[in-house]
């Protein structure tokens, strides 16, 4: 696992295996996710998303406790991964990063409770696969618009990824400084408290 820029964010590239038959790899050990993070990657659901080129899904986020890590890869197609930090407090609060996902490379992203995540949609279709450590709680479950200029991810160009497609839920989601001054963020502290605990 690499860490990336984002405390909390972290890169996997498996080892693929390819002869004339096809391919094969380790798309996730827990073995060698807990030595690096310091915790095991408990899997409370599995989601899988088929998306058409152009598609934005995100900037999702669940309420810390217990919040929602996710260990995200594409099994088919390609997307950009966006990592971004919600966390109030977090000296990093706000940033972003981006991660080119892809049937070829089999990278992995992981993203610790309380930090955002979105992509987009590079290849006419893309299936993505997200392993979770808590199960989908809508009262917890929420989002901040992806297209948002205070934010300012670089979404891939039109000629590149199609025109973008949202949906109404992330269409409406407010910006982020609306769900930093309405409370809706979590607490960067909650968040290290919550790792801390996991770690015991």
């Amino acid at each position: 696992m690499e860490a990336l820029s984002i405390e909390g964010a972290w890169l996997f590239t498996p080892s693929v295996h390819g002869d004339d038959r096809g391919v094969f790899l380790e798309a996730f050990r827990g073995a060698e996710f807990a030595a690096d993070l310091g915790y095991r990657l408990d899997v409370a659901q599995v989601n899988t998303s088929v998306s058409r080129r152009g598609v934005i899904r995100g900037i999702h986020y669940a309420d810390v406790p217990p919040g929602q890590a996710k260990y995200v890869t594409c099994v088919a197609g390609a997307i950009l991964d966006v990592v971004v930090d919600l966390r109030a407090g977090s000296p990093t609060f706000g940033s972003w990063e981006t991660v080119r996902l892809n049937d070829e490379g089999r990278k992995a992203l992981f993203l610790a409770e309380g930090l955002g995540h979105g992509f987009q949609a590079l290849s006419d279709s893309a299936t993505v696969l997200y392993l979770c450590s808590t199960p989908y709680a809508a009262g917890r479950e929420h989002g901040v618009n992806p297209l948002d200029p205070a934010i300012g991810i670089d979404w891939r160009p039109a000629s590149e990824a199609g025109e973008p497609i949202l949906s109404d839920k992330d269409l409406a989601a407010p910006s982020l400084d609306e769900a930093l001054r309405a409370g809706q963020l979590p607490q960067y502290a909650d968040c290290v408290d919550y790792t801390a605990k996991l770690r015991g």
